[in-house]
Formats: structure tokens, C-alpha cells, sequence
């Protein structure tokens, strides 16, 4: 990540991608219009956000699709922080999301890479929303021992809030990030959900893209690439469960939300460390 100091907004125009293993092989891939915004840099300047922020606007970003719906979704995500024992996170906080697009979204997942000053990565909160309007969070810290959370290691939670109507509210989450600089190609960044049932691998999730610092004239090349981003996202949605329907995949009733909205994940043993 870019020093505290010289952070910037990214935007991204990348590419989701979903594959489901079982009962019947089931994948797409759609364009992705995303974010990547260091928040307390913008705390300090928020003329560094060049997108609208908090209003209607062709393209930009609301605190309110977060959290608990308020104001600041960075001081909400630091008193998470804080009520879960983590007061390191002292560095740069950079939150994964999708902007509003016409004054509409729906965010079926964005992430806090949560960093200390000194640059090395401490956490990482995984904001899940279903098209049900319930929200659950995922908090990722090092395993036992751990320090720091590493780029491309496998960190595992267990599936705690229903967000598929074609997914029993069991197994867990394995979740993966990556981000890295490829010379003249850019940086670009990816990250992984994969969903495992008492089988193994069911879905294959990931989103990815190369980032480019975000700019009025890139913002607006973003909005004519993707002039219908937020409604998209749930149309195609809407579509692909037509399509799971249709070939019979068994269906799970929404149970009641999780009482706790908050759950915690880890590194696995098995995680490279680089």
C-alpha cells in the first residue's frame, strides 16, 4: 500500500468472477467498477476525494452504505476495531467498494485493509451485505503468535449470515487478497471468496482489477464504461438465481439474521508468509 502520507483514491475497472462446483457447474464473469479509498487520508483532506460524497451525484461515495448506516463509516469501523481488542490499527485504513452509480448501489461485499504506521497489514473486515438489506462483518486477524495479516494468504471465517437462497448457511468462508505492482502493467489487486460446505469447495468468488489513481477525467471515463453499474450488480444477480432455479438447484429458506452482526476469522496454518 502507498505511505499514509502520499495515499490516494484508486478506481478500478476490473471483473467479477463466480463459479459454483456442485450440484451443476454454474459460472460467469461480469465487468466490475470498484474503489479503493484510504479513509483517514481523506479525514485529514477530503479534497482528495474527487467524487461527490454523501448526495446524489452521475458517480460517488456514500459513509451511509456501511456500518450502521451513519455518517462516517471510517469512525464506525475504528470503534469495530476498538470493541474487538485491535488499538495497533494505527496506520492507513483502505476500504474496497463499489460507488454509487445515479444515486444507487447494492454492495454484496467490500473490505477494510486495516494497516498499522508502519505499513504492515493488521486486519482486514470483510462488510457482507445480501439482498435481503441484512449486513454481517467479518473481522480477519494473524492466526496465534501472528503479528501481521500477509498478501496471498488463505484466511478462513465461518459462513454465519444467509446471503444465497442456492447456499445452506453452513461452512466457511476462505478468503485470499492479493495486490501487487506489475512494472509498467500497474498495480493491480484481487480478492477471493471462496465458500466450503462439509464437502469441500463449493463456490469460487473473486474480484480483481488494475488500479489507477482516481481523477475527474477517469471517473467520468469509469461512468461511460459503466453507466448502469449499481443496477447491474442486482439485475444480474436476479438473473443468475432465474438460472440456478431453472436447473433445479436446491433452494434454502432465509433464517432469521445472526444476532451477533460481528465474526472473527484467522489465518490458516498452512498460509505462505510473503
Amino acid at each position: 500500500m502507498s505511505p499514509a502520507s502520499s495515499a490516494r483514491p484508486l478506481i478500478a475497472l476490473g471483473e467479477v468472477r463466480h463459479r459454483r462446483l456442485r450440484p451443476v457447474q454454474h459460472g460467469f464473469a461480469y465487468p466490475a467498477l470498484f474503489v479503493l479509498l484510504p479513509m483517514r487520508a481523506l479525514r485529514r483532506d477530503p479534497a482528495l476525494l474527487c467524487l461527490p460524497r454523501r448526495r446524489f451525484a452521475l458517480l460517488g461515495f456514500d459513509d451511509r452504505d456501511h456500518g450502521a448506516g451513519g455518517d462516517d463509516a471510517l469512525a464506525w469501523a475504528e470503534g469495530l476495531l476498538g470493541a474487538a481488542g485491535i488499538d495497533d490499527a494505527d496506520g492507513e485504513i483502505w476500504l474496497q467498494t463499489f460507488p454509487r452509480v445515479l444515486g444507487h448501489v447494492f454492495k454484496p461485499v467490500s473490505f477494510w485493509y486495516c494497516h498499522r504506521a508502519d505499513g504492515s497489514l493488521r486486519a482486514v473486515l470483510a462488510e457482507v451485505n445480501n439482498t435481503f438489506g441484512d449486513r454481517h462483518v467479518y473481522l480477519l486477524e494473524p492466526g496465534a503468535g501472528r503479528r501481521e495479516l500477509h498478501w496471498g494468504e488463505e484466511l478462513v471465517a465461518s459462513k454465519a449470515m444467509h446471503v444465497s437462497p442456492f447456499c445452506a448457511v453452513q461452512g466457511s468462508y476462505h478468503f485470499r487478497f492479493l495486490r501487487c505492482d506489475r512494472g509498467g502493467a500497474g498495480q493491480h489487486i484481487v480478492a477471493r471468496v471462496d465458500h466450503h460446505d462439509a464437502q469441500g469447495p463449493l463456490l469460487l468468488t473473486s474480484i480483481g482489477a488494475r488500479l489507477h489513481e482516481l481523477t475527474p477525467a477517469r471517473a467520468r471515463r469509469a461512468l461511460l464504461a459503466q453507466p448502469l453499474a449499481g443496477f447491474a450488480v442486482m439485475l444480474r444477480i436476479h438473473w443468475q438465481a432465474l438460472r440456478l432455479w431453472r436447473r433445479r438447484v436446491p433452494w434454502f429458506s432465509r433464517p432469521a439474521a445472526p444476532a451477533d452482526s460481528l465474526s472473527r476469522g484467522t489465518s490458516t496454518p498452512a498460509s505462505p508468509s510473503r
